[in-house]
């Protein structure tokens, strides 16, 4: 896993207009100077929020890649809930967990995070 190419980017989407506008056209050319797996390969594409998040991207970075691809919040926070469903617990990265906790736990940690709002 790449995860360190993945952030960095979604970094680079996120800040410069002209790997936007290379992405949007050809994505394909720009993956190809990043290290990447075929699985964040593919996550990148579709989006994935939910396998993004689980292979540990950084929420701040996260969050703004999946507005940039015009995702809500409440369906960004949905995603990421749906991806530990599916991919299991977060892989690597802050958000990695020791031991897996279930979806409920984390239901719980977003709901206390929607409340301090």
């Amino acid at each position: 896993m790449s995860l360190y190419q993945v952030q960095k980017l979604i970094y680079q989407l996120n800040r410069d207009p002209r790997t936007r506008e290379r992405y949007e056209s050809k994505p394909e050319l720009v993956l190809a100077e990043y290290e990447l797996s075929d699985e964040e390969k593919r996550a990148l594409i579709e989006p994935d929020i939910g396998l993004l998040y689980v292979l540990g991207v950084n929420g701040q970075l996260l969050m703004h890649f999946a507005a940039l691809h015009h995702i809500e919040w409440n369906a960004y926070l949905e995603f990421m809930r749906q991806g530990l469903k599916k991919h299991g617990p977060v892989r690597e990265g802050v958000y990695a967990t020791t031991g897996y906790e279930g979806v409920e736990a984390h239901d719980e940690r977003l709901k206390q995070e929607r409340e301090k709002r």
